[in-house]
Order: C-alpha cells, then structure tokens, then sequence
C-alpha cells in the first residue's frame, strides 16, 4: 500500500528542491537540481522561469506515478522580494526580475518624494529603502518606465504564489510575501499602504488570502490539497512558533545572519529603521520584528585575509576552538582591530591592525567583535521585552567559538542550537497541515542542544 506524503517545492536562487514528509514530518524523499540563469532584456541574469516551471511539473507528475506514494497535499516555500506579472491569459509579461537588479536612482527618488518622507514611510511599511529587494518599488519602477508593459498586467504573483497558480490556475495573495519588506504592505493599518491605492497597484494584486489556504482539486486525475505558498523566511520561522509556547528570538544564521523576533508588539522605531531593521510577517500577518547583518560574509572574506596574513591553510578556522586563556588575555585591554568589508561600526578602526604573533588569537579578536555586532543586532529586535529563549540555526551553529561568546554574552538567556536543512520545506508542510505540534518537536526533528555559559574564572 503506498505511503501518504506531503510534497513540498523548496526554491532557493542557487538550488531548486523537491520533499515528500511523512504524517510525523520525516523526510522521505527529496530531488533537488540547479537551473542555469538566463539574462533579462538588460542582460541582467535571472531566474528562467520556463526551466523552472517545467523542472516542478516533470518531478510532480512522476511521483504521482508513482505507486510507492500518495500525495495528499503539495505547498511551495520560495525565496521573497520576486514578482511574475501575468497578461490576461496567464502568461508571464516579463523576465522574474532579479531582486539585486538596480532600478534608477531617479524612480526611486520621485517615489519618496510623492510617498516619504523615506523614515516615515519604512516605519510604517517595515521596509527600508532597499530598491528591487521591495518588490512593491519593482511595480512602481515598471509603471514609470515600461506603461506599456504595466498596462497589459493582469496580476503580480509573489513567486511562492505563482508557483501555486502554474498548479492550481487560482491567483491569490498571501501574508508573509506582501509583508516581507515588499514596501506594500502598512503594518500600521494593516492594509496596502495608501501609495498602492493611489497608483491603482491593488488592481492587479488578486485577493488576499491566509497562508494556511489550500484547494482541494482534481490535479491530473489525483484528488490533491494545493497549499499558496509561504515566503521562506516565514517559513523557517513557523516550526518554532507552533512547537515553542513562551517567547523567544531565533537567529538565522547563514551569509545573512537574520535575528527575528515573532513576539513584539511595538511598531518599528526610527532609531531601529536606522539600524536596518525591518518587518517580517507571521501566517496571521502579525509582524516578526527582525534585523539583518552581512555576517556569514564578512566572516568569509576575514578569514580569507586572516589565512592570507599568517600564510595559514584556508580552512585554518575549522579547526579552532574556543580557548577560554586566550579570550581572557584579550579582553583586559579590549580595543577593535578589525576594519570591516560589508558595514560600519561605531568604533572601527580606519585600518586593519593585528598585534598578534599567532592566528589562534587573531582568530578570537576577529569572533568577539563579530558577535559583539550579533548581539547588538538581538537586542535590538528584543528591544525592552523580556526574552529568554535564544535559538540559533545554520552555518554558525557549527562554530564552537561563536556559540560559546554568544552564550557568554547573553548569559540571561537559554541559548539553544538547532540543525534541519529542511528549514523553509518543513515549515511549508506544516503550513498545509491540521496537525498540531508539541514542545518535542524540535528536539526530535531539529537536533535540538542546549548551551551553557562558561564559567568565569
């Protein structure tokens, strides 16, 4: 008797994944390839829509041969900040525009100048100003310059949703796309900003529906719930908000390193808009407050240097762990020596200067001041709320020396690591589920571990 599974399409911008879960949310099966880009109009590279959608329907309808498998449901956890605009026959009108494509300064300019000013705006929308990364700018950007194009929309679908559509031919808005740092949505009125209105933009966004929505349809002859898709941030974020009951902050490690906190309830504050903090949104559209630091690449790039200076092995840093002697002969006279690549910090020096003989210690000046700027970043989305649980995941839970200051320094906390390279997938599956989840959760599909603070001698 075939086994009932939930499918779930997981597309990242580099890798393209395909999971069937079981009903306890296993893996059971998975697929995965890599689409070479094409170039848009301007010879920009971007995501070929057409490999893609063909690379989705050829893997689903080969498991539905399948006579090991019974799909019972299917959902789709892309990456955000993408639109495809569909003529009046459900056709893409345009290349999906990729979200680092600049727009001219000057659309953008005339758009803060009709709906800023730009602090207003970012605090209202959750969004800085962050060009194509707001897709909502992306709609504003193709009026002024492309009428023609505009003129022949029918709809913009967020990807997550267009790729429910090629599936269902059912367009709809959902949650965590239009909150995500879209500059569409007014977190305030919990409604499209009045910019939308004005330009006529909530035309040709279909209706907005919960990120828990599904059709039950007859898909090539398979009775089959059809979920709408969810933002991949989001879709990280929801084990832990239904599996977790008291508050917490989960940091999202990776070349992004992503601090969200699901349970605040103030609005964002200029001096939090300043620091690059932006909104999220939950499945119930609440707003996850979150902030953002390049840190997985500047740490990439000061370990290139850092192995290019001492004359040491690439992956020199793998084998370091963390040396309490060490630490502690750096913080007595405590100074920044380290001049970033991808940001400013208050106190960094106009150059890098190394004062040590060994690359151990240079290795642990380089992660106290790199987790000094994380932990700014968590307080700042903990603002005065009082948060004891610190979850982190991905590639920093791997770094002995990371985890050991960052429990250090937020002593106040429980901080506990988690691995899943499900992540986003599993959180699409559990989107479309009615099951619920308990407290075992993580510990028994994340690997859950507990960290305690060394102690000080």
């Amino acid at each position: 008797m075939s086994e009932k599974v939930t499918a779930v399409f997981d597309i990242g911008k580099t890798n393209k994944k395909f999971f069937l879960f079981d009903d306890d949310f296993q893996e059971i099966y998975r697929d995965y390839t890599k689409i070479p880009e094409i170039r848009d109009e301007d010879g920009y590279p971007t995501e070929d829509l057409e490999a893609l959608k063909s690379w989705l329907k050829d893997v689903f309808n080969n498991i539905l041969k399948s006579e090991k498998y019974n799909v019972k449901a299917i959902n789709f956890s892309t990456y955000g900040a993408s639109l495809v605009h569909l003529d009046e026959n459900g056709n893409p009108l345009t290349y999906l525009y990729n979200y680092t494509k600049e727009i001219d300064e000057s659309v953008i300019e005339d758009f803060y100048k009709k709906y800023g000013p730009q602090e207003d705006f970012s605090k209202k929308t959750g969004s800085p100003r962050a060009g194509m990364l707001n897709s909502g700018m992306q709609l504003y950007w193709i009026k002024m310059t492309k009428p023609e194009v505009f003129k022949k929309i029918r709809y913009s679908l967020h990807l997550p949703q267009y790729l429910s559509y090629i599936f269902t031919g059912v367009p709809v808005t959902e949650f965590t796309s239009i909150g995500c740092h879209t500059s569409l949505w007014d977190y305030e009125k919990r409604d499209y900003h009045d910019w939308v209105y004005h330009e006529k933009i909530h035309l040709i966004l279909p209706p907005i529906v919960s990120t828990e929505t599904s059709f039950n349809m007859n898909y090539n002859g398979y009775r089959i719930k059809i979920g709408v898709g969810i933002h991949d941030s989001s879709s990280a974020l929801l084990p832990y908000v239904r599996s977790v009951k008291k508050s917490f902050i989960l940091v999202s490690t990776g070349t992004w390193s992503i601090s969200f906190n699901p349970f605040s309830d103030s609005k964002l504050t200029p001096e939090e808009v300043e620091k690059g903090c932006i909104n999220y949104m939950r499945i119930n559209g609440k707003a996850v407050k979150a902030s953002r630091i390049f840190l997985g690449n500047e740490y990439r790039k000061q370990v290139e240097f850092l192995a290019d200076y001492y004359k040491a092995p690439k992956d020199f840093h793998k084998k370091i762990d963390f040396n309490y002697d060490v630490y502690y002969e750096l913080i007595k006279d405590f100074e920044p020596q380290f001049k970033w690549f991808n940001f400013q910090t208050e106190n960094m020096p106009a150059k890098t200067s190394l004062n040590f003989d060994k690359i151990e210690h240079a290795y642990h000046q380089l992660m106290v001041e790199l987790v000094l700027i994380q932990i700014d970043s968590i307080k700042t989305v903990a603002g005065d709320n009082k948060v004891y649980k610190l979850f982190v995941d991905g590639g920093f839970t791997d770094n002995n020396v990371y985890i050991q200051l960052l429990s250090h320094y937020l002593r106040n906390m429980t901080l506990r690591t988690t691995k899943s390279s499900l992540g986003s997938a599993l959180g699409a599956a559990i989107a479309i589920s009615d099951k619920k989840l308990n407290s075992k959760f993580l510990k028994k599909n994340y690997s859950l571990k507990k960290h305690v603070p060394f102690i000080i001698k």
